[in-house]
């Protein structure tokens, strides 16, 4: 996910975003849900990132399932508060999980195959284009004990990127409009920093966003009021250490709550 791979990809965002910007247009006059919208367009950029091929056909199932695990994983369980519980699994969250992500781990079992047998075959550089996916399964082929990742690690890098990159974004965004909608005069000075930046009847492009601090500015605020998880990335301490008072043991679990 370098600058570099992230420029490679900027065809392929765009192309979404139009498609996106034509069907809200298409629905004048009509209500729209723009978390699905948001959401459907950010699927379809994450899965041409990171497997390259046209999503059209399996996003409607893609989304259904994706769905069904972030309700999971965000279900209230009681094994978290009493983890003398947890090899019961009393409200069956854990077999419910462990479901879910056995399919996405089938889908991509399917397509590290397809990969392996296009290299068995000698085709590679005609036929795979060097998409996310194709770099994790490199560095898997390449052996070395430093580097290499295993299959079920590439499969697990994947979720991760599937499940955090099609439900922060189209959240984000709807909080945002949702911002700017009750305070009309912020709203009013973005449109004009766009119409300046941008001119009225261009697209947005990569070289815009340094240019549009007010823009910046709109978004940074927006995660500061609504984060878009209510936790962020668990750390783990390499040395006890004391925080405000507390002793956080090395090798503990944190998680800070924003």
């Amino acid at each position: 996910m370098s600058k570099q791979s992230l420029d490679a990809c900027y065809v392929l965002r765009q192309r979404e975003v139009r498609r996106m910007v034509k069907e809200i247009h298409g629905k004048v006059g009509s209500s729209v849900n723009i978390y699905k919208q948001l959401s459907a367009t950010a699927l379809r950029v994450m899965m041409s990132t990171l497997w390259g091929d046209d999503p059209s056909q399996d996003l409607i199932e893609f989304r259904k399932r994706l769905d069904e695990i972030i309700v999971t994983f965000a279900a209230p369980n009681v094994s978290d508060l009493f983890p003398i519980l947890a090899p019961f699994d009393l409200q069956g969250i854990e077999s419910k999980a462990k479901e879910q992500v056995s399919w996405f781990y089938g889908v991509f079992e399917s397509m590290i195959k397809n990969r392996r047998n296009i290299r068995d075959d000698g085709k590679e550089k005609e036929k795979i284009s060097k998409d996310f996916m194709q770099q994790l399964l490199e560095l898997h082929w390449r052996g070395d004990e430093k580097n290499s990742l295993s299959i079920n690690e590439v499969k697990a890098l994947l979720l991760d990127l599937m499940v955090a990159g099609t439900d922060t974004v189209p959240t984000a965004v709807e909080w945002a409009m949702t911002e700017l909608l009750r305070h009309r005069d912020k709203m009013t000075k973005l449109v004009k920093e766009l119409d300046m930046v941008v001119g009225n009847q261009n697209t947005v492009e990569d070289s815009h966003i340094p240019q549009l601090v007010y823009l910046d500015a709109v978004i940074k605020e927006t995660l500061r009021l609504h984060p878009v998880a209510p936790l962020l990335i668990p750390h783990v301490p390499s040395e006890t250490t004391v925080i405000g008072g507390f002793t956080v043991p090395k090798g503990c679990t944190v998680f800070i709550n924003v």
